[in-house]
């Protein structure tokens, strides 16, 4: 699992957080393959050039990419992360999100990951799980994400089903934006099947999307 913060252990440096997953797994190792499995998961990331710096001298970016060489050095069949990149400045959420990727590709396992970022789970996900409001929250849709893989970000963003598939609603937009006095460049919705439309950024209340790779 990933959290939203790295929770690496201060006191040890980025190989010795990942190899306290790698001797964690199903596949009991010695030390010296669970270094290799640690130093390949790190290079997998792109940090194993910090991989002797604790936790202090690395950016919060470099921190989170460590955190999921860590998860992914358990080798689980199953990988849940939760917002993790939430806590970044954009250009660097881009840059993990592309890690994510291409970590994924190369070992295609089952990952389930929380967002609010709804760009974030189209560009990242092959389907998206939509939840209503409230402690009492369900499930409000199932979507289908038609993007091809490998992706690249300027591909999916000029996809032709991008805005007309996934509900971003120009002529809804404007007449919503009147009534919450909400910017339109800041605003847009998702109607859901209940025939509500929920807002996903600006003021109006969003919903958390669970993405599924």
């Amino acid at each position: 699992m990933v959290f939203q913060a790295p929770c690496l252990l201060p006191w040890l440096d980025a190989r010795q957080n990942v190899l306290i997953a790698a001797t964690q797994g199903a596949t009991k190792r010695s030390s010296r393959e669970a270094r290799a499995v640690a130093d390949h998961y790190l290079g997998l990331v792109g940090v194993l050039d910090v991989a002797d710096q604790l936790p202090s001298q690395l950016s919060l970016g470099t921190q989170q990419c460590v955190s999921l060489a860590r998860a992914l050095a358990v080798e689980p069949r199953f990988l849940l992360l939760d917002e993790p990149f939430s806590m970044l400045d954009s250009l660097t959420r881009f840059d993990l999100q592309d890690t994510l990727l291409q970590a994924w590709e190369r070992h295609r396992k089952t990952v389930v990951m929380v967002t609010h970022d709804v760009d974030e789970a189209l560009y990242l996900a092959d389907r998206l799980i939509l939840m209503t409001d409230g402690p009492s929250a369900t499930v409000g849709d199932i979507l289908t994400v038609p993007f091809p893989r490998p992706r690249d970000r300027a591909s999916v963003l000029g996809h032709p089903e991008y805005y007309p598939r996934f509900g971003f609603l120009p002529a809804v937009r404007l007449s919503l934006r009147s009534e919450y006095d909400v910017p339109e460049e800041v605003f847009m919705v998702r109607e859901l099947r209940d025939g509500v439309f929920r807002g996903l950024s600006g003021t109006i209340r969003y919903h958390p999307v669970f993405a599924e790779l």
